[in-house]
């Protein structure tokens, strides 16, 4: 999954980019350059997982970030719109602290009038997409509509009656057949959408509301350079920080689109495995290997939560908690899986 970094200059979206990636980027960059990273999700149940089975590798699940050029107001080139198109998520970060060293684009900090101001830049994008795809299409009439075409055009009408009453088009309830007809076009309102805002040390924690989060990128940069963990979690609890804010941004993406993790376990390897909520057991198994879900017989599965309590594998099928599941069972976040199949 591809998520974008979004945001008006300033506002901390290369600081938090480069916290979830590690790969640091030149304040110098080229006007207009997105820049692509990986983040592993550091996942708590695969460090236990890790930690009970010792394997010779630990994979932790990964997400790809893409930090975007700046969103500027009323800009006519938009060059964070392409690279945003082809995530499948956006993370808006709105800046929330005061620093009177740091410049921001507007004067002032308000994090209200910035949410406004990038919110009308995403309506704006997609009534322009909107805008030409309809004279795109007024111009094929001259040689014949086709049924598809017309079903384009039609919902392109709806999109624009919502935009124009300023509503996201993720609001528009689509038929599956329609959802099809339109989704290479790639509306960024329509996209699931997170809300990052940027604060200063005393608001950490502070709730912004549905689909946010409060980070505080400057505190989260010095824990992170804090190598020795007792250390790093002493002052973490100086600060009331009871994990990393970066687990909670991880854990709020998957959310928003609709995904989970499970696992597998062994001598050679601790792993996380992304998969969409209310998967199937063959579908989980075809993430590690399509033969998996070509042949799949059935699944054991353990609860992360009964192996950590009773200590190992063996003592969760004395206990009678191994299940054996086939080929509907309905995968389970946080679900230890070993697959049997045969191809």
């Amino acid at each position: 999954m591809k998520i974008a970094i979004l945001g008006l200059s300033q506002s901390g979206k290369r600081t938090l980019f480069t916290l979830l990636t590690g790969r640091d980027v030149s304040a110098s960059r080229k006007p207009g350059e997105s820049v692509e990273g990986i983040a592993p999700i550091h996942d708590s149940r695969v460090d236990a997982l890790s930690k009970l089975f010792q394997p010779k590798k630990t994979t932790y699940a990964e997400n790809q970030f893409v930090l975007c050029p700046d969103i500027t107001e009323s800009s006519k080139s938009r060059e964070w719109m392409d690279p945003a198109r082809r995530c499948d998520l956006l993370c808006l970060v709105i800046r929330a602290f005061n620093a009177p060293e740091v410049f921001h684009p507007a004067g002032s900090v308000d994090p209200a009038r910035d949410r406004s101001m990038i919110e009308s830049e995403l309506l704006l994008a997609d009534m322009q997409l909107v805008e030409t795809r309809l004279q795109r299409i007024a111009k094929e009439k001259k040689g014949g509509h086709t049924a598809e075409q017309k079903l384009e055009e039609d919902i392109l009408q709806r999109f624009n009656s919502v935009l124009e009453e300023e509503k996201f088009l993720s609001t528009v309830n689509l038929e599956p057949h329609e959802d099809q007809v339109i989704k290479s076009l790639d509306f960024v309102t329509r996209k699931p959408l997170i809300y990052a805002y940027n604060v200063s040390e005393d608001e950490i924690g502070k709730d912004f509301g549905p689909a946010a989060f409060s980070i505080s990128c400057a505190i989260e940069s010095e824990i992170s350079d804090i190598e020795d963990v007792a250390e790093r979690n002493e002052f973490m609890k100086d600060l009331g920080i009871a994990e990393p804010s970066l687990e909670r941004i991880n854990a709020a993406l998957y959310d928003a689109l609709g995904l989970m993790s499970f696992y597998t376990t062994g001598k050679d390897e601790c792993r996380a495995w992304t998969i969409r909520k209310g998967s199937t057991a063959p579908v989980a198994g075809g993430k590690i290997h399509s033969d998996i879900e070509r042949g799949f017989i059935r699944v054991e599965v353990m609860k992360f939560d009964d192996l950590i309590a009773v200590g190992s594998e063996q003592q969760v099928k004395q206990a009678g908690k191994m299940q054996l599941q086939g080929k509907d069972y309905i995968i389970r976040d946080g679900d230890i899986c070993h697959f049997l199949f045969n191809v």
